[in-house]
């Protein structure tokens, strides 16, 4: 980890895939119970919220791969031109 972004990344992945396993997990319970069928309304917006929100994570995580990596590139660009690195 040399960046802050690399760390980003993966911490705002992990809080995606975790928000998006459990928008699913709720849709998975809400269609195998049947005590749930009047409060539709609650278990339609709870996996909405989760899996929008784990999805922000996981795109909030790409830009800072993208941002990881350019860092990177950049830092071995400099490396070379200065004849660091043969």
């Amino acid at each position: 980890m040399s960046n802050k972004h690399e760390k980003k990344f993966i911490i705002n992945m992990f809080f995606g895939l975790l928000f998006t396993t459990a928008g699913i997990s709720s849709i998975i319970y809400a269609c195998f119970t049947k005590e749930n069928e009047h409060d539709w309304i609650f278990w339609a917006i709870v996996p909405v919220i989760t899996i929008n929100t784990g999805l922000l994570f996981m795109g909030s995580s790409i830009i800072h791969k993208v941002k990881a990596d350019l860092i990177r590139r950049q830092k071995q660009k400099t490396r070379t031109e200065k004849g660091e690195i043969s």
